[in-house]
């Protein structure tokens, strides 16, 4: 009996829980040890580990615009005080995972790299008006850096 597959609603928390599991399976890929936090009120979502080397991850879930996938380097909730959003802390968090569901990749790159950027554009596409100068392709970063 075959199943249907099930559909993909617009939901955060789901779109979240598919990056990271979407992330999960390619660190994992990559010979890295996944280590989950018992909380979901981490500053971060996973810890990786590797040749005696720990790393936090962020993990964000971010559909393709325009060619590109834009990444806000901040945390943003929402609670009975209104929305809070948060700088990351480039000390608490080593990694940014970015899941693109229209590549279904993941892309990586250490936040200490990105500390003066509010914004982190990858493009996946060529630029319309053929740039080259300043531009970062997301196929340059599907690897977890080395600490």
């Amino acid at each position: 009996m075959e199943r249907e597959p099930v559909a993909m609603g617009h939901h955060t928390k789901e779109k979240g829980d598919l990056a990271v599991f979407k992330a999960e399976a390619d660190m994992a890929s990559q010979g890295w040890m996944i280590l989950r936090p018992m909380t979901e009120h981490a500053p971060f979502d996973i810890v990786i580990y590797r040749n005696c080397k720990f790393l936090t991850v962020q993990v964000k879930y971010t559909a393709m615009r325009n060619g590109k996938i834009e990444v806000k380097l901040s945390s943003c909730w929402g609670d009975k005080h209104g929305t809070h959003l948060v700088p990351i802390d480039c000390k608490i968090v080593n990694v940014y995972a970015i899941y693109c569901p229209d590549t279904d990749k993941c892309y990586y790159f250490r936040t200490k790299d990105f500390t003066k950027q509010c914004w982190v554009f990858l493009r996946i596409e060529e630029p319309r008006n053929n740039q080259s100068k300043n531009i970062r392709y997301a196929s340059d970063y599907t690897f977890v850096p080395d600490p």
